[in-house]
């Protein structure tokens, strides 16, 4: 019971830091009023490098090994945590179909709700976006690695801090106040504690679970980083710098963690 609740507070503490790092983005708002096209896609491949690193290092492969201590047969390594990404990836496929929510250069997606306030839209837009980075973190610190979580939620951190600058510059660019979007960073952040203490939860109950609660924090990364990330990033014909800011994310958070996970 007490290492449960012990994994819990870490998945609580580490996914709040990682979605406090967005708020703590948006602050340059109040000095800067805008970035080029140039700067805005390394940053936002920088995130999508990061995310898609920690869904190797810090999930997949972890997962693999996990499964490996379970059930040495490389095969149920392999179906365990294939499932965890396919059900991870429905699940935000899911969630971008149903909840109504709208992106800052994609537009509205998911369900028709006309009086809803644009505002909101934005906030649901960028809270599915956050809610697996937080679930990645819980569970990669609620697993039998600490080290490997904690490097997960501090890159998880760094790519929140660019992300929420370009967010809240967004915002401002929709005439929204600086306050707005400073305050709308924090509130999407909160996304991730919420998703820290239910991966936390998950892989506590049961070791078994781990593998699949790994690839299906894996999966719905991935999903969001196709989905949203690289074609953000890509939108005006900027690839080489959204590709240039993915791969120093890439290798940032691979160092992370082979340094401290």
């Amino acid at each position: 019971m007490a290492q449960d609740l012990s994994s819990l507070y870490l998945g609580l503490i580490g996914s709040s830091i990682a979605g406090l790092a967005t708020g703590l983005g948006a602050l340059p708002v109040l000095f800067i009023r805008r970035i080029t096209p140039n700067v805005q896609g390394v940053m936002l491949g920088f995130g999508a490098g990061v995310m898609l690193a920690a869904t190797s290092f810090s999930l997949i492969i972890p997962g693999l090994e996990s499964a490996a201590i379970l059930n040495p047969s490389p095969l149920y390594g392999g179906v365990s945590v294939t499932f965890g990404i396919f059900l991870g990836s429905v699940f935000l496929w899911s969630s971008h179909n149903f909840f109504p929510h709208e992106h800052f250069f994609k537009g509205r997606e998911g369900a028709d709700i006309s009086n809803l306030k644009r505002v909101w839209l934005f906030i649901l837009a960028i809270t599915i976006h956050n809610f697996p980075e937080g679930l990645a973190v819980g569970v990669g610190l609620g697993g039998e690695d600490i080290s490997n979580g904690i490097a997960l939620a501090i890159g998880i951190a760094l790519q929140n801090i660019p992300e929420g600058l370009v967010v809240a510059l967004s915002l401002v660019a929709e005439n929204y106040t600086k306050r707005q979007a400073i305050l709308i960073g924090f509130l999407t952040g909160l996304a991730e504690p919420i998703g820290g203490l239910i991966g936390a939860a998950t892989v506590s109950v049961s070791g078994t679970i781990l593998p699949i609660a790994m690839g299906f924090a894996a999966g719905a990364m991935l999903f969001v980083i196709s989905d949203e990330i690289i074609p953000e990033s890509n939108r005006l014909g900027y690839e080489k710098a959204g590709t240039i800011g993915l791969l120093v994310g890439f290798v940032l958070m691979m160092f992370l963690d082979v340094v401290i996970g």
